[in-house]
């Protein structure tokens, strides 16, 4: 840390001024403590007695301050990081009495009311609490205040400025600074700390200018600075100490101090002591990857006395460090890591009662030698040793996991050593044999967890272990079929790991105790016969020979089989079995079925997952427990049958051949089959389903579809769809609302008939068929609100006329007739009968030649004799021409290659039409448009285009796309 960053300065007596010639500008220096601990922290060594002075007292002065960054985050950068500044003077902090310090009061003063002066005549308005007065070194008003306000004399600061061991701390600028307390605690004459007292810093600048005002109000009550102070880390708690004095005092509190974490800082060995003596009920200590961290201890040691949790790393340890642990009885914790024990030929001894647990990892040492009676978790991990000696008795936890260099011998001689040893990792200690593990279950009969993992010369035949409950085989190339009769020895056992067993071929286990279990990338595994009640978790990956599988188990909820492309026999006993996923089991046979079925030991299952299963043809699951199906890439499945009446998902994508499907009963509320293009035979019964999907499947010819709530059926480009599958499901389904029939080409007037069963039907899509007569759709759909009837060539002008001449559908306001073989009389007495209209397409159509809308084409003289039946007809005419204003909104006659004239005058009353659609209309040469509230008028490529009159106030689009240059001169 920087110079400028250090705690400094006295208060000191008499007067400030006159004295300064006769000093050199090492004298005139002030104290610079890194942290002054007072007269219970540190003592002076014995010095002349200077000439008779005031006692001195020792108080918080701050660094040099960043005027501009004062009360901010920065401020507290500068006190941490901050690189080196000139030090304060103590005639820069006091002021020193005198007349250079009145005259320099007198200056300032006058400076700061012409400051004042001026800002209230720029902005006289403004809140005198932006108005910050000057202040002291002690939060005191500046006026009148002078060195003589302490009662000191300067002059005789100068000898203790001499005394160099007075400067604790002269480390590197990124040492650890401990800006905390410059108070003494001797009561004597101290200046009272207050509560809510401001720490100020005022610093002249240099010349003699005057520095900026500062003043620093702290309102928050101890209480609630404590609970803030409890989130920040030692390092932010010397950067808030520095503040001011309340936060100062409250950085410092005890509470904050019982952890020292000093993780990768540079700090001074003096500095350490010092905190440490005043910090005596320090607990936890951390000193990983601190320079000489090993002195540091040593020397501060005897203070230590309540350590209870020590964290040592890299460098240099010693056998002098581990004998000075012995000074903190309360010890009960050591950490050491990537570190050099010893000297590298001597043994290393650990040797301390009261060691709970000692972690010694990623060390390097010749020989270890461990002497702790109450140790009960050693862990030696990763420590490149050659010989280890434990006396430990009442070790519960030992770890020699990578042990490289320790023998199969001092291994042996280790453990054995501790009788009450209940886990064990030799995992990565190559050279461990059967016997080592022979004798350690001699030794150790409490013996519950351990892991022998990458111990390649171990087959576990001849070892047991009665009270094993975790055990840990990975990658043991010894292990075999075989040697599961000594792990079937431990009865208690309650997870077990196999993986990258290579020669294990079968698992036959029944142990009561089991729940885990992990079997992953075992080549030769084909069998696995599993018996436990509390068996909950099993996971088989990467076994490619594995084909038979045998659970028994009460407390197995989710069953993971993925990616076992041998897999065809699966029997399941598992009575709380909820998910199951057996993707990609490409050998699965349709005997899966019945084991996942009601009565084939699964009756809680909701999930099940079989997706790109290749191998199952015919799936029938009778399940009523079940919610999620997925069947997807089941490109075999030919026939599918459910009868689940919870099943509300079911996902088929991907089964192109299915040809045969049920549904009954099932809990599903949409459908989608369009995605079966064989589909030919169909049942549904699903009394909550209100959206089915059967669009694309061309050759389905018989559908029984009993839902009830059905709101929506699509039955487009179903061209096989016969008019009695149509009548049944009308019947059956009276709430449909929206129904497409597009593309259904063997729908006749029979099939249409059936439609006054519908009687909420709004949406009808008759378009691409061959029907000639809408009579049944007139005569039926009275709420009709949509008719499409697009591309239905054999459609003849009279098919309509019970529209215009006869006020069928009412309720009609969108009709559909593009590509149709619609005459132009038809259409314009549609345009001009059908006020309800509010959408109407006449795209494609090549029997109209131009349209002029507003004539009186519904005249009765113009009308056959029998056009109407008797009496009825004539009224609903008249009630037609006597109707308010056209509803019409949107018209469009996009590609029509015969139009050549739209006129709309202003006596045609089309005051809603807002958008016209004359796009691709060829031989379109006149357009007169006369809309008070058209919008949107699309003409682009029409090319013949010569007149155009537009009285639209309102329009706001007007597209004339790809016009030649001809044709917009004919219309200039």
């Amino acid at each position: 840390m920087a110079d400028g960053g250090k705690m400094k300065g006295v208060e000191g007596s008499g007067e400030g001024t006159g004295h300064g010639e006769d000093m050199d500008e090492e004298a005139q220096e002030e104290l610079e403590l890194a942290l002054s601990l007072g007269r219970r922290g540190w003592h002076l060594p014995p010095v002349p007695v200077p000439p008779p002075a005031p006692a001195l007292r020792w108080s918080m002065v701050f660094p040099a301050w960043d005027p501009d960054a004062a009360g901010s985050s920065r401020a507290a950068e500068s006190v941490w990081d901050s690189p080196p500044v000139p030090p304060l003077r103590f005639r820069d902090m006091w002021r020193g009495g005198g007349a250079d310090a009145d005259a320099g009061g007198a200056r300032e003063a006058e400076e700061h009311n012409n400051v004042e002066e001026e800002e209230g005549s720029e902005d006289g308005d403004r809140d005198l609490q932006n108005k910050r007065p000057k202040v002291g070194a002690f939060g005191e008003e500046s006026s009148g205040v002078n060195a003589s306000f302490f009662g000191y004399e300067a002059p005789h600061l100068h000898a203790f400025a001499e005394h160099d061991h007075l400067k604790l701390s002269h480390g590197p600028e990124n040492e650890l600074d401990f800006g905390l307390s410059l108070i003494s605690n001797d009561g004597g004459n101290d200046i009272p700390r207050e509560t809510n007292s401001h720490g100020v810093c005022d610093v002249e600048r240099s010349g003699g200018t005057n520095a900026e005002d500062l003043e620093i109000r702290m309102d928050l009550s101890d209480d609630l600075l404590h609970l803030i102070f409890s989130f920040l880390c030692q390092k932010d708690l010397c950067r808030a100490g520095a503040a001011c004095k309340q936060w100062q005092s409250a950085s410092m509190h005890e509470d904050f101090w019982k952890y020292l974490k000093f993780e990768n800082t540079r700090i001074s060995l003096q500095n350490f002591v010092n905190i440490c003596h005043r910090y005596q009920n320090v607990t936890n200590l951390n000193l990983s990857g601190v320079l000489s961290a090993e002195s540091l201890v040593i020397e501060a040691i005897t203070f230590l006395r309540h350590l209870k949790t020590l964290i040592m790393g890299k460098g240099q340890l010693g056998e002098t460090f581990f004998q000075a642990l012995a000074e903190c009885p309360l010890l009960n914790t050591l950490t050491v890591s990537d570190a050099s024990l010893g000297s590298g030929i001597q043994e290393v001894t650990v040797n301390h009662d009261g060691l709970h647990e000692l972690q010694i990892v990623k060390c390097r040492a010749l020989r270890v030698s461990i002497r702790c009676h109450q140790l009960r978790i050693l862990s030696l991990r990763r420590t490149g040793m050659a010989h280890v000696s434990l006396n430990c008795p009442q070790l519960l936890e030992l770890d020699f996991q990578s042990c490289h260099k320790l023998s199969d011998t001092a291994i042996r001689q280790a453990a054995t050593a501790c009788p009450l040893l209940a886990s064990l990792d030799m995992s990565s200690c190559s050279c461990v044999t059967d016997e080592t593990l022979r004798e350690i279950a001699n030794a150790c009969q409490n013996l519950s967890v351990l892991d022998a993992s990458n111990c390649p010369n171990i087959s576990f035949e001849s070892v047991k272990l009665p009270m094993l409950v975790d055990l840990r085989l990975s990658s043991c190339e010894g292990i075999t079929s075989a040697s599961m009769g000594a792990v079937c020895f431990s009865r208690i056992l309650e997870a077990l790991q196999l993986d990258n067993c290579s020669l294990l071929t079968s698992v036959s286990l029944d142990l009561p105790h089991l729940k885990n279990i992990s079997l992953v990338h075992l080549r030769k595994f084909a069998d696995l016969n599993l018996r436990s009640p509390v068996l909950s978790y099993i996971k088989v990956s990467r076994c490619s020979a594995l084909r038979c599988v045998t659970i028994t188990s009460n407390a197995l909820k989710k069953l993971v089989l993925q990616k076992q492309e041998s897999l065809c026999n699966l029997s399941l006993q598992c009575h709380n079995l909820i998910d199951v996923d057996l993707s990609d089991c490409e050998s699965l046979t349709n005997e899966i079925c019945k084991v996942l079925s009601d009565g084939g030991g699964c009756p809680m299952l909701r999930s099940l997952i079989l997706d790109n299963c290749e191998s199952l043809s015919v799936v029938e699951l009778n399940n009523s427990s079940l919610v999620n199906l997925s069947l997807a890439g089941c490109r075999s499945m030919t026939f599918l049958k459910l009868a689940c009446p919870k099943l509300q998902v079911v996902i088929l994508d991907g089964c192109d051949h299915l040809e045969r499907a049920s549904f009954c009963p099932v809990g599903l509320e949409s459908l989608n089959l369009g995605i079966c293009p064989k589909l030919s035979v169909l049942r549904i019964e699903a009394p909550n389903m209100s959206i089915l999907e059967l669009k694309g499947c061309g050759v389905l010819s018989e559908a029984s579809i009993n839902c009830p709530c059905l709101i929506s059926l699509d039955a487009s480009f179903c061209r096989q769809f016969m008019d009695d599958s149509l009548s049944q499901t009308a019947e059956a389904c009276p709430l449909i609302e929206h129904l497409i029939l597009s593309s259904c080409l063997s729908i006749d007037v029979r099939g249409l008939s059936s439609l006054h069963c519908l009687q909420k039907l709004a949406l009808l899509d008759l378009s691409y068929t061959f029907l000639m007569n809408l009579k049944p759709v007139f005569d039926s759909c009275l709420q009709l609100k949509v008719l499409k009837l697009s591309a239905c060539k054999y459609l003849s002008d009279s098919s309509l006329e019970p529209l215009y001449r006869e006020g069928a559908l009412p309720m009609l306001v969108e009709l559909d007739l593009s590509y149709s073989s619609i005459g132009q009389t038809a259409i314009e007495e549609l345009l001009a009968c059908c006020t309800n209209l509010v959408n109407v397409n006449l795209n494609g159509c090549t029997n109209l030649h131009e349209l002029v809308c507003g004539s009186d084409y519904c005249r009765s003289g113009d009308m056959p004799i029998d056009a109407f039946p008797p009496d009825s007809a004539p009224d609903k005419t008249k009630e037609i021409r006597e109707s308010s204003d056209c509803q019409l909104e949107v018209l469009s006659c996009t590609g029509c290659p015969n139009i050549k004239k739209v006129v709309i005058p202003s006596t045609a009353n089309y005051l809603n039409l807002s958008k016209i659609n004359l796009n691709l209309s060829a031989n379109l040469k006149e357009v007169d448009l006369k809309c008070s509230n058209l919008y949107n008028l699309n003409l682009s490529n029409c090319n013949s285009l010569e007149i155009l009159k537009l009285d639209c106030p309102r329009l706001a689009n007007l597209q004339l796309l790809v016009l030649h240059a001809q044709c917009c001169k004919r219309m200039n």
